[in-house]
């Protein structure tokens, strides 16, 4: 990562490191980056994305940093803040905010951290919502129709109601500001990836075969779910 790069991604999450989460106490062991392998988001055609594509508030859909671990990609349409928050094992750690141009670039691991439901090739239950599909569903929020979880990805993918009991872990990206691309290097929060592989081994050995737990590198196809899923459900 050039020294550019490293810092616009590092700079935001670093401010507030030393600063106490609210609620958390003292003791509690901070969350710390995980990093993988680099993954440089790509286009359907394998061209690199430019950051400035990306359709504000739509559904985009990625892999990171397993072959078959879905990530959500938005581009919320302002700038984002970072944020402080706590995983299920009350580990603290302070979610870096949003990257490229505007700051408003952010990514989430879509594997929901309740029952794990996911985006598949032929259907979501999980899903960025612009507007709401329906009464007490907010706008703008990720929402899981499984047990009705919601997360606010401008705050971290922090839940704001429903059964799930963390956020949904953050994948970290890096953005290039000359070529506007941006790069997948790690995760931060709660991951849930042992206990996905664990519940979906048949399935994901059907739908992707003998790679689904291999690391992703080098580059990672970004997709927008409608064309990615055929069916999103809109509870």
């Amino acid at each position: 990562m050039d020294r550019r790069c490293f810092l616009e991604s590092c700079t935001a999450g670093a401010a507030g490191l030393s600063g106490a989460v609210a609620g958390v106490p003292a003791w509690a062991a901070n969350a710390v980056p995980k990093e993988y392998g680099r993954a440089m988001l790509v286009n359907e055609r394998g061209d690199p994305l430019r950051a400035s594509e990306l359709k504000p508030q739509l559904n985009y859909v990625f892999h990171y940093p397993f072959e078959a671990t879905p990530v959500f990609l938005l581009d919320l349409g302002r700038p984002v803040a970072p944020h402080a928050l706590v995983t299920q094992d009350r580990s603290a750690y302070n979610w870096p905010g949003g990257v490229g141009r505007q700051r408003s670039i952010v990514a989430f691991s879509a594997i929901c951290a309740h029952q794990l439901v996911y985006p598949t090739r032929e259907v979501s239950f999980i899903s960025f919502r612009k507007t709401r599909a329906q009464r007490g569903v907010q706008d703008g929020l990720i929402h899981c129709c499984a047990e009705h979880s919601q997360y606010d990805p401008a705050k971290g993918a922090q839940v704001l109601s429903g059964p799930a009991k963390q956020p949904l872990c953050a994948v970290l990206l890096a953005h290039e500001p000359k070529a506007d691309t941006l790069t997948a290097y790690g995760t931060l929060g709660g991951e849930l990836f042992d206990e996905f592989f664990r519940k979906y081994e048949m399935k994901l050995s059907l739908d992707v075969g003998a790679k689904a737990k291999n690391a992703v590198r080098g580059q990672s196809v970004v997709r927008e779910l409608d064309k990615f899923c055929r069916n999103a459900i809109q509870c």
